[in-house]
């Protein structure tokens, strides 16, 4: 016959039922605790990087009306790079003025804003080369020019003038003459079809067939503004200069650029002299003033930066916002370069 169980093995096991019981509560607590914590935590950044955001988007904004207003006061006739507008502004601290309390801003978070205007008829405008739906084969010229000077084949001008042909339809009405007030793009007659593929920024011009390393190549010395616009000597690269001047070379560039930085040009007549016989200034292609300019500002908060770019156009006393990009970067940088 079998011993009938110990009267101690029941109590024993209800022991270890109670313990696993606890261990799978203690776990389930643990568990329910640590996602209640990560949803508060992922709540407090989410709610840092909205505020972030929103200070990043009324500093810059007040950036822009700053940059705005220093443009609307330079009305001199010339633009050079000698005047206020083209000082950037090196990065600065801007955490006393984020905090509630100017006695207690210990705890405010470190805020640095830089930024940098940038004359965009420094550069070569790309929409100068479609006039009236045809390609403009003075403009196109300047442009093989430059591409040459950037060790580019020449084939890419071409084929930029001939996809922009293709993209933008001259505008009803538009004026074939040279001036700021030309020719306006984006406007296109006909059924409109290829017009939305009109490239308004530098990486649109993706769309055209151009590559990474040509686009990058091209950046610093294009542009793509919505009026026909001249090269200003005052502000442009060697480059630059050498593409809107037939018959130039670098060196003579150079010159220019040399001659400038002791006295800059009130009009292109000063430049005649220093060209030589056998080269010529086109007034459609150069001059001293300039209408657009590229506002940049980068707002940095703690490691969240916010950079925006914004393309203005100065109408005299008027300055008026055309474009603005803002994008957000995962770590701040210092001072924007043109």
């Amino acid at each position: 016959m079998t011993r009938p169980p110990s009267g101690r093995s029941r109590p024993l096991r209800q022991r270890g039922a109670a313990l696993l019981t606890a261990m799978v509560i203690v776990t389930l607590v643990a568990t329910l605790s640590a996602g209640m914590m990560w949803r508060q935590w992922r709540a407090v950044q989410i709610e840092a990087a909205e505020r972030s955001r929103v200070q990043s988007g009324w500093m810059l904004s007040g950036a822009l009306d700053w940059a705005r207003l220093i443009l609307r006061e330079d009305n001199k006739g010339i633009d050079h790079l000698g005047e206020p507008w083209a000082v950037p502004l090196a990065e600065a601290r801007l955490s006393t003025f984020l905090a509630a309390d100017r006695d207690n801003t210990q705890d405010a978070p470190d805020a640095f804003l830089s930024g940098a205007i940038v004359d965009l008829q420094s550069r070569f405008n790309l929409n100068n080369l479609v006039r009236n739906g045809e390609i403009s084969e003075r403009d196109l010229g300047a442009l093989r020019r430059l591409v040459e000077q950037l060790g580019l084949a020449p084939s890419v001008a071409d084929r930029l003038a001939v996809e922009l042909q293709r993209a933008t339809p001259a505008a009803p009405g538009s004026n074939s003459g040279g001036g700021e007030a030309g020719t306006q793009r984006g406007s296109g007659s006909g059924d409109g079809g290829d017009a939305a593929l009109l490239p308004t920024r530098l990486e649109d011009l993706g769309w055209l067939g151009l590559d990474a390393p040509t686009l990058e190549r091209l950046a610093p010395h294009v542009a793509l503004l919505p009026a026909r616009t001249r090269i200003n000597l005052n502000t442009a690269s060697r480059e630059v200069i050498a593409a809107g001047i037939e018959g130039l070379d670098l060196a003579s560039a150079e010159r220019l650029v040399q001659q400038r930085q002791r006295s800059p040009f009130r009009n292109v007549s000063e430049v005649i002299p220093l060209l030589g016989n056998a080269v010529q200034p086109d007034p459609e292609l150069v001059g001293v003033e300039s209408s657009f300019f590229e506002v940049r500002g980068r707002m940095r908060i703690a490691e969240r930066a916010v950079e925006e770019r914004s393309l203005v156009h100065r109408r005299g006393r008027e300055v008026v916002t055309l474009q603005r990009q803002r994008v957000n970067l995962s770590e701040g940088g210092g001072l924007l370069r043109p």
